[in-house]
């Protein structure tokens, strides 16, 4: 994914001295007023709005696939995995690859109808794209904004970590913005997700395919 963070933060920045407050709200309306063209979508990470599109075949291969053995694992509970929905955290939106939350999304909707409270979040995985802005923001604003936001459960399908990774992150420490819990795997070993509704579910060669050769 190409992100544009900082093209679109000149854009809609104001260029008169405000607040902390006043620039989320800045951004804030911003985000919800930008009309995208098909095949993109825009976040708020750490300050920035970040503009990205659809990931590529391998990227969509990867996320499809923990998607649906996730809402395997998960059938017959309360929860389930989902795609392309917008997660909020106060003036804060993130579009995580896949994300697992009540199926029954009604008590968990914001009041605007826009995307689902971080709150009710249990998990969310996010599969690394090329590019030094994209992985950066996935190994380190991402891995700070949700340990923020208290998610319990943060899984990095990582292709760019040495012949491909898979990280899963718990324990959220909010006043840090750290996970004090940290589980890293190269491709071709199975990590298992240690807590929360997806407690037991696998991530191996099923998933991420091999590990890559040299």
């Amino acid at each position: 994914m190409t992100a544009l963070a900082h093209e679109t933060q000149e854009a809609v920045m104001p260029k008169v001295a405000t607040s902390p407050s006043d620039l989320d709200d800045v951004l804030w309306q911003a985000w919800k007023a930008m009309e995208l063209p098909e095949g993109y979508h825009a976040e708020i990470v750490e300050g920035f709005i970040e503009v990205s599109p659809t990931g590529r075949l391998p990227h969509g291969q990867i996320t499809n696939r923990l998607r649906r053995s996730l809402d395997r694992f998960l059938d017959r509970s309360e929860f389930a995995a989902l795609q392309d929905v917008n997660v909020i955290h106060g003036r804060r939106a993130w579009i995580p690859d896949t994300l697992v939350a009540p199926e029954d999304l009604d008590r968990h909707g914001t009041e605007d109808g826009i995307g689902i409270k971080a709150s009710a979040v249990q998990l969310i995985v996010e599969v690394v794209s090329p590019g030094s802005d994209n992985i950066t923001r996935d190994r380190t604003r991402k891995r700070r904004a949700y340990a923020r936001a208290g998610i319990p459960v943060y899984v990095l399908v990582d292709d760019y970590d040495e012949r491909g990774t898979v990280t899963v992150l718990t324990t959220p420490d909010p006043d840090k913005a750290l996970y004090d819990d940290e589980v890293r795997v190269a491709y071709g070993t199975t990590v298992t997700i240690p807590e929360g509704p997806a407690k037991g579910f696998t991530i191996g060669e099923d998933v991420t395919g091999p590990g890559r050769t040299a």
